[in-house]
């Protein structure tokens, strides 16, 4: 999972305030985004797994959006989890679940989150290798039920490069820190979808260049 880094304020910056709740600009910047692309690919009932679900603040537009969806979201640090859970105890939705400890980019997983009907990532391929990113899309594509969705979120290069001057300078921050992580190639992704015998349903180009991958399992 992504190593401990002292990241540019723009790849996980978030406030926290008095009642656990964290907020990170950029969650509530792409919410909506996110929300319109997730609700026009998800089912419409069964289970969905979040991973790295950050301050919460998704997961409760998104439980609140699709109430037919048992949504699970999943973190590996603990503050992150207190704010989910806190944001989830305001927004008082049923369908939502208290928030859990997933590192998603270790060997395994699956086999305790077998049967999710969607699985969403948000804002985190950038951040971890590419090894670290295979294992996961793999686990991913194991942890799906037959027909599950799997949405995949964030800035990524197109053709081996960055569309934007600010792209550039955030995806050569993060590589400088780091050489491992960084923003993943469009059609890498798409191979590592098709390795993990998954269809490719839609790429979609989102908001303030980010992309939107969808994939089904058979």
């Amino acid at each position: 999972m992504p190593r401990r880094l002292n990241l540019p304020d723009s790849a996980s910056i978030a406030t926290p305030a008095e009642d656990g709740r964290m907020f990170a600009p950029s969650a509530a910047r792409n919410a909506e985004a996110i929300a319109e692309l997730v609700a026009a690919h998800a089912p419409e009932t069964g289970r969905a797994l979040e991973l790295a679900a950050g301050t919460g603040e998704h997961a409760v537009v998104l439980a609140g959006r699709l109430p037919g969806l048992s949504w699970q979201p999943t973190d590996i640090d603990a503050d992150r989890r207190r704010s989910i859970d806190a944001h989830a105890a305001q927004a008082g939705l049923a369908n939502l679940q208290p928030a859990i400890e997933l590192d998603a980019t270790v060997p395994g997983w699956a086999a305790t989150h077998g049967g999710q009907d969607l699985i969403l990532l948000v804002n985190l391929l950038h951040l971890i290798s590419e090894a670290e990113a295979r294992i996961l899309i793999a686990e991913a594509a194991q942890a799906l039920a037959p027909g599950g969705r799997l949405i995949l979120y964030g800035p990524f290069l197109r053709d081996g490069e960055t569309t934007s001057e600010g792209d550039a300078q955030f995806h050569a921050a993060l590589t400088a820190q780091d050489p491992e992580i960084g923003y993943k190639d469009d059609w890498d992704v798409i191979e590592w979808i098709h390795q993990n015998f998954l269809d490719l349903v839609q790429v979609i180009e989102m908001p303030a260049n980010n992309m939107g991958f969808v994939a089904r399992k058979p």
